[in-house]
């Protein structure tokens, strides 16, 4: 523990700068450094913490129970809460492919289910033996309505 003259002596001395890294310690914490350097490091560190947007996929067949539905789903909420993009793909077994309404279906739930947390960025769409939609997340948690008129309430 050096007292703070004594400290910026130091970095005076050396060619650098005397840069506080833990303000809330007690004692405080301080560390010599080039500060020009120190802040680039930090701002290369802070932009590989926001590349953390990925898209996650989940799939479903027709013949998912209801069970592992729910529990799909609550992964599927658990992603779009982190902000991840999620593509949800329903894919179909040999003769399978001739119900594909069945797998409209559990795309149309899933979409009900997380339309509180997400907008439906790509329709259904299908490829090959594939029906796959995309959810983005919405800041704030909620979906906005172009049409919804906002209404102030007076007290």
């Amino acid at each position: 523990m050096l007292p703070v003259d004594r400290a910026l002596a130091m970095a005076r001395e050396k060619g650098l700068d005397l840069v506080e890294v833990a303000p809330e310690a007690n004692p405080v914490v301080c560390k010599i450094v080039d500060y020009g350097k120190y802040r680039y490091q930090l701002e290369k560190r802070e932009k590989k913490q926001q590349k953390a947007t990925r898209l996650k996929e989940v799939k479903f067949t027709i013949q998912t129970g209801e069970h592992d539905f729910q529990t799909k789903l609550a992964r599927i909420r658990e992603f779009l809460s982190a902000g991840h993009m999620v593509r949800v793909s329903v894919f179909f077994k040999g003769r399978q492919i001739i119900h594909i309404g069945k797998g409209e279906e559990i795309l149309a739930r899933v979409a009900a289910a997380t339309k509180d947390m997400a907008k439906v960025d790509q329709d259904m769409t299908s490829k090959g033996r594939t029906l796959q939609m995309l959810l983005v997340p919405v800041k704030g948690g909620r979906v906005e309505d172009k049409n919804a008129q906002s209404v102030s309430e007076e007290i």
